[in-house]
């Protein structure tokens, strides 16, 4: 009768396989990873895993995205707040670099910062090694194929030596929450390799019984016992043998073998080591068939719901490194590699993170390092919210949700931090932030007292809402926002010269500019994304309360600080959307921040329609920043673009962003691109490349953030062919369906869980619909 059954479930998979999305989306490849640019990355948004597809012997590094080193720490100078009048008095007289130097004596974070142990990183957890024995002279496969199912989330490595046909099959489970591998031969008796568990550092590795313990605490920065972890690694196998080899297990003549991979941390889990092994016994207990089936169902609940179709091309057939390397220069030959990269995009989402633990980070889930670049933390001027931008639009709102949850634990330090360097009400964060709940400006003035993170973040967090209309939500996050509110209604101080309220200090991120003596600065007042972004906040707070019936007196006085504001973008005599409160000359023309424009994007206080010599100036200033610069900062610009209209402009930035690299250096500067596995290079890897270009992709065939939903608003000429995407969504909780051809939209449909009035703008023309009824 069992038997009966798992035949029955493996039918089912299969059936459920071919009325999967219509179109199957993947990378692939003829050779091996030849670095961990190359491996393929698969992620259930805790556990990751990242195969090379090894022949004779292979490197498999694994995740926890739980997994830090560091600790919660009181940064806070609790005195700063008596040097701010001082600061803010030699700003007023335009002693620009003098009040930085005030700043960076008496108005950073206390002890080393984002520099020290005590704030830590995201850590790799650890190494699998598999050493590969054959029977036979060959060495060289006759055929080899490895390949990563973007509608299955799985991996696999396929290749054939000495006659004998060898598969593989890895996935993180979505399921059961394990990391599984599963290895067949066409012939009995042929898997023979040898297994092994490393980390580079605080790990300790040892067999028990047929199990593999790896184990270890990481440093705190204080007494050297922080965060503690346990994997366990059990292989299951059809004939042959299992024996102890030292730290390592030999199998030897498996029919068949199955790696099952179990991994805890002692994040929010006092019992992580008994966890770990309740997961791993009872997904040994699982059939194999149904565990991957039940994995499978579960990543697709989310996957599925959209579906997207630019077209083919001669050059969708060949392996994913090779498309890659032609697409600048013959894009028309693979119009399918956008698609591809587009779900890429809600592939790494779903798989880099979950609701009820950790947003992800600057690598994502995915690191191959102790120290990852740039501590692997969350940065609060643009790299984190770049990372959940995409979300709403592609129809996986609810991973918006760890986002939340972060930024709710900020609160209380944030209010510690509002009370020590600014004497105000509600909470601020600054510029970086980790698990712990750092919100203390950084370790230098000239990006560290940022004051735009907690109001950029309230950004995300509205923008759940505005796609929801979850009025649940609202409330759950309305106290967040109304105490970031307070803080930025309690700081802002008036400029003598216009009578302007804004903040004092700050900066427009990590930008400097010359002062009218030639010295240089970075702090000043009132930068223009302070500006917007405290727009932005007091009209959405306003809204809030007013639909909870809460805070009337908070409404009157944000409402009329509202009218003290400068206004939310302003041009400059060359043309340009004025960066700093003063005209300022920028140090570095090309800078790869364009913080400025955060009034195009993500925000709306600058539209085609709305504001149009503003959106003018908004693409001199593009102009004059130029196309180049890191991924992320590409994807940035891609998307401002594909606010401002312009679908070939936007067209162009994501073909420079698809430029293949192999550069694993840290640069702030020009050199972005794609690793082979289209992994985005900063470089090195961080991912928020993939999460923004995706953003804009999306931006491109739908907007709604002017009161309507707008279909087609910026698709470039590669793409107007023909082509279609279903899934999509809009602000307002509205579902869109759009097919195109010759630039022409042909058919459309809205979705909403109700029967409402929307207006939908269609071939440049404005229509009044009536969404249809979601069922099912």
């Amino acid at each position: 009768m069992k038997k009966l059954i798992c035949s029955f479930l493996i039918l089912l998979f299969a059936l459920s396989h071919s009325f999967a999305q219509s179109k199957l989306f993947k990378l692939w490849y003829n050779k091996p990873a030849s670095r961990w640019e190359e491996t393929l990355p698969l992620g259930n948004g805790r556990l990751g895993m990242m195969p090379d597809g090894g022949i004779n012997s292979e490197h498999i590094v694994l995740n926890d995205i739980t997994l830090w080193s560091g600790a919660p720490q009181d940064a806070n100078h609790y005195e700063a707040y008596k040097t701010l009048p001082d600061i803010r008095k030699l700003i007023l007289e335009g002693k620009n670099d003098e009040a930085q130097n005030l700043v960076n004596q008496n108005f950073v974070c206390t002890g080393k910062g984002s520099g020290g142990a005590n704030w830590g990183c995201f850590q790799v957890l650890g190494n699998l090694d598999i050493q590969y024995q054959y029977e036979g002279k060959e060495k060289t496969p006759a055929t080899y194929k490895r390949e990563l199912l973007l509608n299955d989330a799985m991996a696999t490595t396929d290749y054939t030596l000495n006659n004998v046909h060898f598969r593989r099959e890895y996935f993180t489970s979505f399921s059961g929450d394990v990391a599984v591998i599963r290895m067949t031969a066409d012939k009995p008796g042929q898997i023979n390799c040898k297994l092994s568990l490393s980390r580079p550092e605080r790990g300790e590795s040892q067999v028990r019984g047929n199990r593999i313990a790896l184990s270890g605490q990481l440093d705190n920065g204080i007494d050297g016992k922080g965060m503690e972890y346990l994997a366990l690694l059990d292989p299951v196998i059809s004939g042959g043998k299992i024996n102890q080899d030292g730290n390592a297990l030999e199998i030897t003549k498996a029919n068949m073998l199955t790696i099952y991979l179990s991994v805890k941390t002692s994040y929010k889990d006092h019992q992580f080591r008994q966890h770990a092994a309740l997961l791993l016994d009872k997904a040994i207990k699982q059939h194999y068939a149904v565990e991957k089936l039940k994995h499978r169902q579960a990543f697709q609940q989310m996957f599925k719901r959209l579906d997207i179709d630019l077209g083919t091309g001669k050059n969708s057939l060949l392996s994913t490194d090779k498309r890659l390397a032609l697409y600048y220069k013959d894009p028309e030959s693979d119009l399918q590699l956008p698609a591809l990269f587009f779900q890429y995009g809600r592939y790494l989402s779903i798989s880099s993170t979950r609701v009820g633990l950790l947003p992800p980070n600057l690598q994502g889930l995915w690191a191959n390092q102790i120290h990852t670049p740039w501590n692997g933390d969350y940065h609060l001027d643009v790299n984190v919210q770049m990372n959940h931008w995409p979300l709403e639009v592609v129809n996986l709102s609810e991973l918006n949700l760890p986002l939340v949850d972060l930024v709710g634990n900020l609160v209380p330090n944030g209010q510690k931090t509002a009370k020590a360097y600014y004497k105000a009400d509600g909470w601020i964060a600054h510029v970086i932030t980790n698990i712990w709940g750092f919100t203390e400006p950084g370790e230098s003035a000239s990006w560290g007292v940022a004051n735009a993170g907690s109001g950029w973040l309230c950004n995300n967090l509205w923008d759940h809402y505005a796609f929801s209309k979850d009025i649940n939500y609202l409330k759950k996050i309305y106290p967040i926002i109304k105490g970031s509110a307070q803080f930025y209604s309690s700081v802002l101080v008036k400029d003598p010269k216009t009578g302007w309220m804004m903040t004092s200090p700050s900066v427009s991120p990590e930008n400097s500019f010359y002062l009218p003596n030639g010295k240089t600065a970075n702090v000043t007042m009132g930068p223009t994304i302070d500006n917007q972004i405290v727009r932005e906040l007091f009209t959405n707070v306003i809204e809030a309360a007013k639909k909870l019936g809460k805070d009337e007196t908070l409404q009157k006085l944000l409402q009329h600080q509202l009218s003290l504001l400068p206004p939310a973008a302003r041009i400059s005599k060359d043309g340009r959307i004025m960066e700093w409160i003063e005209d300022y000359k920028e140090t570095d023309p090309q800078h790869r921040h364009i913080s400025h424009l955060y009034g195009v994007y993500p925000a709306s206080l600058i539209t085609v329609d709305g504001t149009p010599d503003l959106a003018e100036a908004s693409k001199k200033t593009l102009n004059v920043r130029g196309d180049d610069g890191p991924s992320w900062s590409i994807a940035y610009k891609l998307l401002f673009w594909a606010r401002l209209r312009d679908g070939n402009r936007a067209f162009k930035l994501f073909r420079a962003l698809l430029k293949p690299t192999h550069r694993t250096d840290i640069n702030y500067g020009a050199g972005g691109g794609l690793y082979d596995n289209l992994l985005s290079a900063g470089p090195p890897f961080q991912i928020d490349g993939n999460f923004g270009a995706t953003a804009g992709i999306a931006e491109m065939l739908i907007q709604s953030h002017e009161g309507y939903i707008n279909l087609l608003p910026a698709i470039p000429d590669a793409w107007k062919k023909y082509g279609s995407v279903k899934g999509l969504k809009a602000r307002g909780n509205y579902t869109v369906n759009v097919s195109w051809k010759d630039g022409v939209v042909t058919q459309y449909q809205v979705f909403s869980a109700n029967a409402n009035p929307v207006k939908v703008k269609v071939n440049g023309k404005m229509i009044n619909v009536v969404s249809s009824k979601k069922t099912g």
